[in-house]
Formats: C-alpha cells, structure tokens, sequence
C-alpha cells in the first residue's frame, strides 16, 4: 500500500462520501414514485412491488461482482459504468410503464447502477489506504453521506413530484447520477494500483471467498445482515403505504423518509466512532435488539404525524448504522484486500432479505390490507440478529 497524506485520505474519504450520498439518495426514495406509477400505469401495488424487490436483490447481487472487478482493476471504470447504468433506468423508467418494463428500468438497471457506487466498491478503495484504526471511523463517515443523501433528495424528490410530475423528478434524479463520474476521479486518483499485493493477500480471490463461506463468524454476519435487508427494504418501499392508511399526506412520508436519513448520519457517525473502542459485534448486537424495542413501541403508539416522525428519527439511528461495523469485522477477519469482494457477499444476503421484505410487504397489503404481519415479523428477526451476532470471533480493540 502506498503512502498518503492526510489531505489525500480526506479527499478520497469526502469524494465516496459524495458518491454515495448520491445513490443512496436515489434508491432510498424510490417508495416515493409507487403511488403515481400506479396511479399512471393502473400495475397495482403487487406488481410495482415486485419489480422494486427485484431491484433490491439486483442491488445485492451486482455488488461482490462489481467488487471483484475493483479488487481486480481498479473502481474508477467500475463507478463509471455505474452511474450510466443509474441515470439510464431513471431516464427510461416513464416509458416503459409495464410491470416487465419497471422489472427493466428499476428492477435491473437502476439497481445495478446503484450497486456499483454502493457500500462494497466504496469502502473497500477507501479502506486499502487507510491504517486498520481508522477504517471503522471512514466507513461510519461514508454511511454517513449515503443517510445525508436520503435525508436530502426525499423532500426534494417530493417537491419535485408535487410540483411538475414524477417524470419531472425522475430525470432530474436521473441528471444527478452524473455528477459522480467527476467525483470517482478524485475517489481514486492514488489508490493503488490493481493487482498489487498487500500482506494479507492469501492465495487469490477465489481462495479467500471460500476461506470466509467456512468461517462460522463470517456466516453469522450473513444472518444478521439479512434481517437488516429485510427492515430497511421493507421500510422504504412501503412506509409511503403505512402512512397512507393512516390517513397522512405523502409529504409526512418523504419527511418520515428524510428524517431516517438524517438521525442515521448521526448513527453511522457514532458506529464508526465506538467500533474504534469496542467490539463491533456487540454494538451489531444492541442496534439490532433496539429495532425490536422501537418496532414493539411504534406498534402500540397512536399514528399521528409524530409518531411517525419520532419512529423514523429513532429508528434512523441504527438504520444503515449496520454498515460500518459490517465491513469493520470482515476487514478484522479478512484484511482489506478482497474487501469489496467479500463485504460485497454480506450486502447480497442482505438485499436477498430486501427482496423479501419489498416483495412480501406488498403481498401482505393486497391481502390482508394492512402491514401488521410484516411488523410482527420485524420484531421476530430483529430479536433473533440480535443473538445471531454474539458468536463472532473478534478480538477487543487496542
């Protein structure tokens, strides 16, 4: 690994911050665009939602395949790519308005532009430059720029969508995808080089990913990271829902939305900062277990404006919290050098519990007609990611 100085960590550091800031900000507000798609396209809520989940799993999928390649090449083409990929299934989305059509445009496009500037490519160029104490804190500190991204764009796609049409906003999101092309430049401009070796280099990719599908830990991250696909997929895509059958204009959604963004900057500040101190497993642990506590609270809680606005605020303090310490401990198991690779597998489990929770809680609303089995089963996962993470192998910090 090269030598940098500290202006060029910051600078890498704020550019993937930005970028993901960016598609974040994107994919965070896409519950959003359900009610006027419908509205537009008469597809009904079980047919958006099912192209939405495929997104979600595509988001996971792409990720440790677009990993590899920036283990292997180098991210800048990656990004690139990516962010052609993003605004193009933005851009085509009002024209293509079948259920087969949004599988295409959000369903397969967007999200594999998304997964390319996403979490796995991200971190792992930014964490190959960084000494091992301070790879928690910049994961934290860019998770915080993907919580600020959707803290932005919700009220701002809403704004856009009350004001001149979905369409209107969705090309206005799809204009803002570009401007990460300029930001991969700076993100790696004098990172190392592909290929080159580092000490924890052991054996090649293919050796190293099946090193980690044996270790017990690594499984275990797996698990708990599943039930966080399933919270923050769900979540997403149907609080827009939630608040509706409560009676509440969408505008409380986009701000219950922004809100999550916003007390999430502060939670992936505070995750980066404790992994630094304490064993991150244990603070996966409590952040599960209080989603449990706050779900249980909110169930029983009146559903008035604030409500939702003080369970988005509390419940967006762990919402992609998770990140940080996810990466954190497969760096601590693993190194960093096939990173993106391998943290990149822990986000494909946890967009395949994204895909169920988009899909099914759409499944439960055209059914039942409300969301309360989706609730129930929140609380069952959260509890049991909880437990699931205590077994990690992980020595206590220096």
């Amino acid at each position: 690994m090269g030598t940098f100085s500290s202006r060029s960590v910051w600078t890498v550091i704020f550019s993937a911050s930005a970028i993901l800031m960016i598609t974040m900000g994107v994919r965070q507000t896409v519950g959003l665009f359900i009610a006027p798609l419908d509205a537009a396209s008469g597809m009904g809520i079980v047919s958006i939602s099912f192209a939405l989940a495929i997104g979600q799993f595509v988001w996971g999928l792409v990720q440790p395949i677009f990993g590899a390649i920036s283990d292997k090449r180098g991210s800048f083409s990656v990004l690139v790519f990516g962010a052609v990929l993003l605004a193009t299934g933005l851009a085509l989305t009002p024209w293509l308005t079948t259920q087969w059509g949004l599988v295409l445009t959000m369903g397969i496009l967007t999200a594999a532009g998304a997964g390319a500037g996403s979490f796995s490519i991200l971190i792992g160029a930014t964490a190959q430059q960084l000494p091992a104490e301070r790879r928690a804190f910049a994961a934290g500190f860019i998770n915080a720029g993907g919580s600020f991204g959707q803290f932005l764009f919700a009220p701002l796609v809403q704004a856009i969508i009350g004001g001149f049409g979905w369409i209107a906003a969705l090309f206005a999101l799809a204009g803002s995808t570009l401007l990460t092309i300029p930001l991969a430049r700076f993100l790696t401009k004098g990172t190392q080089t592909a290929g080159s070796s580092v000490a924890q280099d052991s054996g090649g990719l293919m050796t190293q990913v099946k090193q980690a599908l044996q270790d017990r830990s690594y499984l275990c991250l797996h698990a708990g990271f599943f039930t966080c696909g399933f919270h923050v997929a769900f979540l997403v895509t149907h609080l827009p829902g939630e608040v509706a059958l409560c009676g509440h204009a969408a505008t409380v959604s986009a701000a219950s939305i922004g809100l999550i963004g916003l007390f999430n900057i502060a939670g992936s500040l505070c995750a980066g900062a404790l992994g630094q101190r304490y064993r991150m497993k244990y603070i996966l642990a409590v952040m599960y277990g209080s989603r449990a506590v706050m779900i249980g609270i909110y169930l029983l809680a009146p559903k008035t404006e604030l409500t939702f606005y003080v369970f988005a605020a509390a419940l967006g303090f762990t919402w992609l919290a998770t990140v940080p310490p996810t990466a954190g401990l497969v760096g601590k198991l693993f190194g960093t050098r096939y990173l993106a690779t391998l943290f990149g597998l822990t986000l494909l489990t946890h967009q395949i519990g994204g895909f169920l929770g988009a899909w099914l809680g759409g499944l439960t609303m055209a059914h039942a007609g409300h969301y309360m089995w989706m609730w129930y089963a929140d609380i069952l996962l959260a509890a049991f990611a909880a437990l699931i993470n205590l077994p990690i192998r992980e020595e206590k910090p220096l």
